[in-house]
């Protein structure tokens, strides 16, 4: 019987954090909403949430299906990906039944409300948007946010708020530019830089497409993140992988959002023979370390969306370059996620519209089945 520790990971897909658990020596026990192929194949085990993307993890569902795993493996805690952002009561709840390998509700509560983080922002001089928590008179230049949301997929004009409980932010000029660290409570290291895309349709103008390492920055800029990014991190109390979103436009910046999580740009920062699920790890326990190092040249992730609804995905052989492929069978909507793609280049530019092509490709695969 093997040694290795066996590791909670709840997420709405919780495929991107089991292969680099698994890359770290750890015995994933998954449970998130897809299932998917790959998924399967590291998993320890799964358990597919009952529920739906549309309205989110259910606490019942969430805390049944950990305990499953539980009961069977004697995990070592939890680690947490995307879909908590809004709903922080779900980690207090994994909190108190197992140790918690992330940030805690109190601190994701503070950094992903709107007039919290607006304040840790005044004090330590960081530029953040104007925002107000009522409707403007004028909604033109402004943005409707859902509090606590994520992907982007929950932005709206200002004059067509979510029905969730939303702010509103005043837009601000630039390139969306993301910083993806790692923090332990008093300080961070940044591991790198990527530029994200949005991949909008008429209902979600600002749903995220995807995302390419490195970013094109200036060193002054960089270096200036960085500071934005430690100090951030050493205020809010982050611990683990996280990510900050900027606008960066010429010698200017402003802050959008912290993720306090590991997210989507795991996998193209999941450096060569490393782990960042260990590192992680280490990093919740204080060892924060070094950055780790990449070889030359840029990697690009993005999203494909199915463009209908499909009623049973087809058996077929996926290539290397796509990840989160679906189990064959399975209905998909029109709008929910497909499967990921990726690409490397020596250039950014050429990595992301590769990205581009695939996604053309795997949609093409679909319909001519």
């Amino acid at each position: 019987m093997s040694d290795k520790p066996f590791v909670l990971i709840a997420a709405i897909s919780g495929r991107a954090l089991a292969q680099s658990a698994a890359r770290g020596g750890y015995q994933p026990l998954v449970v998130d909403f897809f299932g998917d192929q790959d998924t399967l194949q590291i998993a320890r085990n799964h358990v597919r949430l009952i529920g739906n993307l549309a309205n989110g993890i259910v606490e019942d569902a969430l805390v049944t299906a950990l305990e499953r795993l539980a009961r069977d493996y004697s995990p070592i805690g939890i680690v947490c990906g995307t879909g908590f952002e809004d709903r922080p009561h779900l980690l207090s709840g994994v909190a108190a039944r197992w140790p918690l390998f992330g940030n805690s509700a109190a601190v994701v509560k503070k950094v992903k409300g709107p007039e919290s983080l607006s304040e840790i922002c005044r004090s330590l001089a960081i530029p953040f948007p104007e925002f107000s928590l009522t409707k403007p008179n004028d909604p033109a230049d402004w943005l409707a946010k859902r509090v606590g949301g994520a992907g982007g997929s929950h932005i709206r004009p200002a004059s067509q708020p979510p029905s969730r409980p939303a702010y509103y932010q005043r837009k601000v000029p630039g390139t969306p530019v993301s910083a993806f660290f790692l923090a332990d409570g008093i300080g961070a290291t940044v591991i790198g830089f990527s530029t994200q895309w949005r991949l909008a349709t008429a209902t979600k103008p600002y749903r995220y497409g995807g995302a390419v390492r490195p970013a094109t920055l200036a060193a002054e800029m960089v270096a200036l993140l960085s500071s934005t990014v430690d100090r951030l991190a050493a205020t809010a109390s982050l611990v683990g992988l996280n990510s900050v979103d900027f606008h960066v436009d010429g010698e200017r910046f402003w802050l959008l959002d912290v993720n306090p999580r590991p997210g989507a740009t795991l996998d193209i920062f999941e450096p060569p023979g490393q782990s960042l699920f260990g590192f992680h790890m280490a990093a919740c326990a204080g060892n924060l370390g070094a950055a780790p190092s990449y070889p030359p040249g840029a990697k690009a992730a993005a999203i494909t969306y199915a463009d209908y609804d499909i009623a049973a995905v087809p058996a077929v052989e996926w290539p290397n370059w796509t990840a989160d492929r679906p189990q064959p069978g399975i209905s998909i909507r029109a709008g929910e996620p497909l499967c990921t793609v990726y690409a490397c280049d020596p250039a950014a530019p050429v990595a992301k519209a590769l990205t581009d092509e695939r996604r053309q490709m795997v949609l093409a695969w679909m319909r001519a089945r």
